[in-house]
């Protein structure tokens, strides 16, 4: 995307009404609807050499691999997907590939699918009951206030009649998909993940909607119409001065400062820094700093890591029905020690790889193991990817790949992890509270505004979240001028469908 970028601008300070900072998502968006709102008097600030933030794709082999965003989550009511669908992103003829799984421990042994549907229909249902809290009247057993120790409570009464052969092999798949569920939420352990705001993330229905050119052919459609010298690539920004009140009152109210000596004023900000980057920054790079409610806020949510292991072979070697390996790893046989050492059990957080073609395969790790991994080289990765697999399937001829990448997402400085979940102690509240505009001292006139997946509260930790807030974040912008709040045209109904959405099914 750098074609729709400009790197450089002329010497001296620059000046717009709005300032963006960030070309991820929400930056798009909310340049998008000030742009259909008659408003196109801004810059968007964008650290990075490109757009679109945590979409990004590389080309492994011939096949196009998104590194970032996977899937659209949701078809009804998902403002991606009727983007995608209006541009002909996707292919509603296209028969989906049959999806195999095979469940194997350590020494090769397969479990029977009999005991996959068994496990995985008693884990949705513990994974449900974790979700009703948020909405239901009553509360959980004493001293349980996470959805990990909910559901190992759940899982301890399910398996307490087995023997101890079937209770081993039951728990380690439960193991398995909870490791699979920290990749999902975006966190080390569901251990850190509070009981009582695991439903406040709202599912739209529809499913997991892959688009057949990668997810990152959507930011074409975002982009097509903002112009390219509105996006100032390589500026990473280091200081936002809002509250500049110089005693000349034509000066502009604020002060951005970036880390190639530009600097840029204006009267307003939009900004949509990712929690991570808050998190490590936002003491520093707000001056004055943000009310101590919005840092708080900041505090208490948590900012996962979720990284990708892409495998290339020169040829296939799996059989061909089989699409994804589920590893059942017996965590539980290791000493306490050896388990608290990263170097000797990072891999152990990998649960399962799945076929992105017959010479491509994806693992996913997540949390302290995948930053772990972050800092090996892609030779080692591959090693030990390669033991793994020979392992499980009981094959010695299992090929090393002929290339290895993998995600780095928490040691990326303008991301510092992937996406927002919901910390122990954490809540809804405080995804509002980062929402929540801040103003001038002397004027009720918005100075900032915040937008990323992280600032709304329905659909944190989502490419539509971030979507949507971008546009909310813009619209608060212009409703803040009393004079052109006349001209300026509400959002959608789909600013927020947490309202309405509950309760409805596609059939």
């Amino acid at each position: 995307m750098e074609s729709t970028t400009a790197e450089s601008v002329d010497a001296g300070p620059i000046s717009c009404k709005v300032l963006i900072i960030g070309a991820g998502m929400a930056g798009l968006s909310a340049a998008n609807h000030l742009l259909k709102n008659a408003e196109p008097d801004f810059l968007i600030a964008e650290a990075r050499s490109r757009v679109g933030g945590r979409i990004v794709s590389t080309t492994i082999g011939d096949k196009k691999v998104e590194l970032g965003a996977n899937w659209i989550h949701g078809v009804l009511g998902n403002p991606i997907f009727e983007l995608a669908m209006a541009n002909d992103l996707i292919s509603i003829t296209s028969i989906p590939r049959p999806h195999r799984i095979v469940a194997a421990m350590e020494n090769g042994k397969q479990l029977p699918f009999s005991v996959l549907e068994e496990i995985y229909a008693a884990y949705v249902c513990f994974l449900r009951k974790c979700e009703e809290y948020f909405l239901s009247s009553y509360n959980p057993p004493e001293g349980i206030s996470s959805v990990g120790e909910h559901i190992a409570l759940e899982t301890d009464l399910y398996l307490e009649h087995l023997s101890p052969e079937d209770r081993k092999v039951r728990q380690m798949l439960f193991d398995c998909l909870l490791k699979r569920e920290t990749c999902i939420t975006g966190c080390d352990s569901m251990k850190d993940v509070d009981l009582l705001e695991m439903g406040s993330y709202t599912e739209l229905q529809g499913g997991n909607i892959s688009l057949p050119g990668g997810y990152s052919s959507i930011l074409a459609p975002v982009c097509k119409h903002i112009p390219k010298e509105k996006i100032l690539t390589r500026h990473a920004v280091t200081k936002i001065r809002w509250h500049n009140d110089a005693e000349d009152k034509s000066s502009s109210p604020i002060k951005v400062e970036c880390d190639n000596g530009k600097v840029i004023n204006c009267e307003q900000v939009i900004c949509t820094l990712p929690l991570g980057v808050l998190k490590a920054c936002a003491k520093d790079i707000f001056e004055p700093q943000l009310t101590t409610h919005k840092l708080e806020a900041i505090d208490r949510l948590m900012f996962g890591t979720v990284d990708k292991i892409i495998l290339e072979y020169e040829r296939p070697f799996l059989n061909a029905g089989v699409s994804e390996i589920m590893l059942l790893w017996d965590d539980r046989i290791l000493p306490a020690e050896e388990a608290e050492d990263l170097s000797k059990v990072w891999f152990r957080k990998i649960y399962s790889f799945t076929k992105l073609s017959d010479t491509l395969l994806l693992g996913w790790i997540s949390g302290k193991a995948a930053e772990y991994m972050e800092g090996l080289a892609s030779e080692e990765v591959a090693r030990v990817c390669t033991g793994i697999l020979r392992s499980f399937l009981n094959d010695p001829f299992v090929p090393a790949p002929k290339a290895c990448v993998h995600t780095s997402w928490h040691s990326q400085p303008y991301t510092r992890g992937s996406y927002t979940a919901m910390a122990v102690g954490a809540s809804q509240l405080d995804i509002e509270c980062l929402a929540e505009p801040l103003a001038g001292p002397e004027s009720s006139k918005l100075r900032l505004a915040f937008a990323g997946e992280h600032t709304h509260s329905s659909f944190y930790s989502t490419v539509h979240g971030a979507y949507l807030s971008g546009r909310t974040a813009a619209q608060a912008v212009l409703e803040s001028r009393r004079w052109e709040k006349q001209d300026s045209v509400s959002c959608d109904t789909t600013s927020d469908l947490s309202s309405w959405i509950q309760g409805i099914e596609l059939n």
